[in-house]
């Protein structure tokens, strides 16, 4: 068999796209696994104030190599789904990083 199936992840004018479960509070920040077609995200921040959201965008930007600017929270921001938009980056990069740690 091929490739074990991945998250969709797509090109938009204004970058790559994904969705993330997010779980704060947790021990670690580290990608989890896979729930369907959402990617599973654990943080050490609280849900409050926006510290996980920071959180999120500071763990992609460094998880994908680009500024903090290039990753944003396009939706979702109060929830724990969120749609995360890298720009600077194509799917398949986005795609290839995430591989690395999913396997």
């Amino acid at each position: 068999m091929c490739c074990s199936q991945m998250i969709p992840i797509r090109n938009t004018p204004s970058g790559a796209t994904f969705q993330v479960k997010v779980h704060p509070r947790a021990k670690k920040n580290a990608i989890t696994g896979e729930i369907g077609e959402t990617l599973k995200l654990a943080l050490t921040a609280p849900p409050i104030e926006g510290r996980a959201n920071e959180a999120c965008v500071a763990f992609f930007a460094d998880f994908l190599n680009v500024p903090r600017s290039s990753v944003t929270i396009a939706a979702g921001e109060s929830s724990r789904n969120k749609l995360i938009r890298v720009s600077g980056l194509s799917a398949a990069q986005v795609e290839s990083k995430l591989r690395s740690v999913l396997g």
